[in-house]
């Protein structure tokens, strides 16, 4: 009998320990990595993280991927910082901003973002560069508010039109490959959400990423298996590009995603993709605004049809070394790309141009 009760005191208590342990570190993170920049009230116990460096020029707003925060632009910001007024920010629900209270379609996150500008008084106009689902939030904004943007720089944006399968398969026919795809890494990113928040609230999330980002990775690799083959590759694509980052923003990365706020973050806007589809699928074209769109070597072009449902003076440069993720692979193309639209938004006799290069 005292054997059973040792047996069920030990068993209560590991997983005691690993809320406690869980606890103490998310306490620790906030003392150890304060945010490098400034949280914006926006509302009643609601605030946005933002981060502005440089005082002069053009004022250039990076928008992040759905899961990633302003620590992906660590490096661009600090150089395009030299030619204008740099900011990066968190997207509510990600990072250091408050949990999200809205759906995460572009409507409602570019909302945000108005909010978050007026109250950090920073003033339009802007030029706006935008990652995969940032790209498609970079759009809305410049079809919305046009008045307030001068140039688009979109980074292997997010192609509505990819997710068609759902409503092929809702019609009874077959999906294409590209779409099938999509819908299938949506899939895997919902699984890899819902096993992170428990492993997250009992710290397996913290000893996997400390593990992988800031050790020798043993660890890591035994709790991925948890999630399976599909959670496996979502993981390995995910710390592969963030190994591509600044050294210094690993710690800060593996902190973030060891607190459950961020797989409920993830969920939150991988959960609001069919809204987001059916929101742009018939988003109308942006004039007048320069468009430099960069896709990575790794994606298929877009054709002049797609280029002009995004903007009808829209450039396409294939960036040739570049996977997804072109801003860690191709840092300079992408401060060209700034460039190329800042002179053409501010030259009194700017061009617009209409088509596809290859970057050498």
């Amino acid at each position: 009998m005292r054997r059973f009760v040792k047996l069920f005191l030990a068993a209560a208590a590991i997983p005691a320990a690993c809320l406690i342990y869980q606890r103490a570190s998310v306490l620790r993170d906030r003392r150890r990595f304060l945010a490098p920049g400034s949280l914006i009230p926006i509302g009643p116990d609601r605030s946005m993280f933002l981060s502005q460096k440089g005082t002069r020029g053009p004022t250039v707003i990076f928008e992040s991927g759905i899961s990633a925060t302003s620590l992906n632009w660590t490096d661009l910001q600090r150089v395009a910082s030299m030619f204008s007024r740099a900011i990066t920010y968190d997207r509510a629900g990600l990072g250091w901003s408050s949990p999200c209270t809205s759906e995460r379609t572009p409507s409602n996150i570019v909302r945000e973002l108005r909010l978050l500008l007026a109250y950090a008084e920073i003033p339009p106009p802007y030029i706006l560069v935008g990652h995969s689902f940032g790209g498609i939030v970079a759009r809305r904004f410049a079809i919305d508010y046009p008045g307030e943007v001068t140039g688009l720089v979109l980074l292997d944006p997010m192609r509505p039109e990819d997710w068609q399968a759902r409503v092929d398969q809702e019609a009874g026919e077959n999906p294409s490959d590209h779409s099938q795809l999509t819908r299938d890494e949506l899939t895997q990113g919902l699984r890899l959400a819902k096993i992170g928040l428990p492993c997250a609230h009992f710290g397996l999330a913290r000893l996997a990423i400390t593990s992988l980002l800031c050790g020798s990775g043993k660890a890591a690799r035994a709790i991925s298996h948890v999630s399976g083959p599909d959670g496996q590759r979502v993981f390995e694509r995910l710390f592969t590009e963030v190994g591509k980052m600044p050294r210094e923003t690993h710690a800060i990365v593996a902190a973030h995603w060891s607190n459950p706020d961020f797989y409920r973050g993830m969920d939150a806007h991988l959960r609001a993709i069919p809204a987001t589809v059916q929101e742009m699928s018939n988003a109308e074209p942006i004039e007048n605004i320069p468009v430099i769109l960069l896709t990575a070597a790794t994606t298929e072009p877009l054709s002049r049809e797609a280029l002009d449902r995004i903007s009808p003076t829209a450039e396409q440069i294939i960036a040739g070394k570049s996977t997804h993720w072109v801003h860690l692979d191709e840092p300079d193309l992408v401060l060209h790309a700034i460039h190329s639209v800042i002179e053409r938004a501010y030259s009194p006799n700017r061009s617009l141009r209409n088509e596809t290069v290859t970057a050498s």
